[in-house]
């Protein structure tokens, strides 16, 4: 991050408002296209897409290198069946069903990857027909199955990601995902996990994005509050059912190519159709820019338990951690699990701030590795941010009734200790 970059954010965050997010909308739904890997730099895509929360694509020219572009498509620009099976035969993978609506959800079932490829390669025959409907291979974690394949790396625009950052360190879980369907399958009407930014870069097929800037979804919900699931769905035209909908804007429309990224901002619900037969690779991620919004997330979470279970508040003496634990398993996250997240991207940054990055962490790929190619005043914002959002989890109702004798540092002194270091860092 330049000197020009650090000053624009600092501009814009000192007087920004989370709820401003849903104010924004695309200037007759144009999506800029981005071109040249050469001359677009990290600044350009912080300034420009990132702090306004902007959508945009990324051109094929930033995966050309990819392992992924060159093996797991064919000449013709299919995936590489053969290819796959002898690298990832014997995984087992998670699969939906694209026919069947399930709690506003497509149902999964763990398969054998050689089966789905068999699957697939029978539904292609079949003229993308089979008696098990559109089957749709979604959310593989192959990432942290094969770490060391050379599938992909990730472009330095995405690579401030604390949410894997995060749960890299705690060896849970992550946000990085594979995604293979034939032709006609899809991904129902949904905003990403913690309204996290997200990329996703085709490897080989097409994709139709339909996307509604961040608050337009409240024109799209049902009389009784719940979004549709399908948002192309005839129904949505009936007044007694969507009494808002006329109200909402249309989608912004995207048809993403092979090898294209698509970077799909903060807090947009979208829909998405495979064109063709198409592999894609996806990440989901926060930082700086938009940890606000994964708070102010946590918070209508919270609030959306606590009035399902009010009923219960009297009598029940540890009704707040029963609402903290519902909120862990719809989200995956509490606001205890929060503030260590908290500290751990905080503590990455001052790490290389009081004490820089040796040649070896720099030749390796690790998180501070990241902190540093970035820069210090990327990691001084990021620090900011974090106060932030840390001063307003401190003072949250909410997390002050929670036993708070567990966080090691406790959330002053935390607070205390990032100030510090922001401040001799701006000396």
């Amino acid at each position: 991050m330049d000197r020009a970059t650090f000053a624009c954010s600092t501009a814009f965050f000192r007087d920004y408002s989370s709820s401003s997010q849903g104010a924004f909308c695309l200037p007759g739904g144009h999506v800029d296209f981005i071109e040249k890997v050469e001359s677009f730099t990290y600044s350009d895509f912080f300034r420009d897409y990132l702090i306004p929360n902007h959508p945009c694509i990324f051109s094929a020219k930033f995966t050309e290198d990819w392992g992924s572009r060159r093996n797991w498509v064919t000449w013709d620009g299919k995936p590489n069946f053969d290819h796959l099976l002898q690298k990832f035969g014997e995984a087992v993978v998670p699969v939906a069903n694209c026919d069947v609506k399930e709690y506003n959800s497509n149902p999964k079932e763990q398969l054998p990857f050689k089966e789905y490829v068999k699957y697939w390669k029978e539904y292609i025959k079949n003229g993308y027909r089979s008696s098990r409907g559109c089957l749709y291979l979604k959310d593989w974690h192959l990432s942290r199955a094969f770490p060391v394949q050379d599938v992909y790396t990730t472009p330095v625009y995405f690579s401030s990601d604390w949410l894997n950052e995060y749960w890299d360190a705690v060896a849970v879980d992550d946000y990085r995902f594979v995604y293979m369907g034939p032709k006609g399958s899809w991904t129902p009407f949904h905003a990403d996990v913690f309204r996290s930014y997200s990329w996703s870069a085709n490897i080989c097929g097409r994709k139709k994005w339909l996307l509604y800037p961040a608050g337009q979804e409240e024109y799209l919900k049902d009389r009784h509050g719940n979004l549709p699931f399908d948002i192309t769905a005839p129904s949505l035209q009936d007044r007694s059912v969507y009494p808002r909908y006329n109200q909402s804007q249309p989608p912004v429309e995207i048809v993403q190519e092979a090898g294209e990224i698509v970077f799909i901002p903060s807090g947009w619900h979208h829909q998405v159709y495979n064109l063709e037969d198409t592999i894609s690779i996806n990440h989901n991620w926060v930082n700086g820019c938009n940890v606000a919004i994964m708070w102010c997330f946590l918070q209508d979470e919270l609030a959306a338990v606590q009035r399902e279970i009010n009923e219960w508040k009297d009598p029940m003496d540890d009704w707040h951690l029963q609402c903290q634990l519902i909120m862990k398993s719809c989200t995956g996250i509490d606001y205890k699990e929060f503030y260590n997240f908290l500290k751990v991207i905080a503590e990455n940054r001052i790490s290389v701030l009081e004490n820089g990055l040796d040649d070896e962490a720099s030749a390796k790929n690790t998180p501070k590795a990241a902190i540093s190619t970035l820069g210090m005043l990327h990691a001084v914002f990021d620090l900011k941010r974090t106060v932030k959002v840390l001063t307003s989890l401190s003072a949250n109702e909410d997390f002050k009734k929670l036993d708070l004798t567990s966080l090691s540092p406790p959330p002053e002194a935390l607070l205390h200790h990032l100030k510090a270091a922001i401040d001799t860092a701006l000396l």
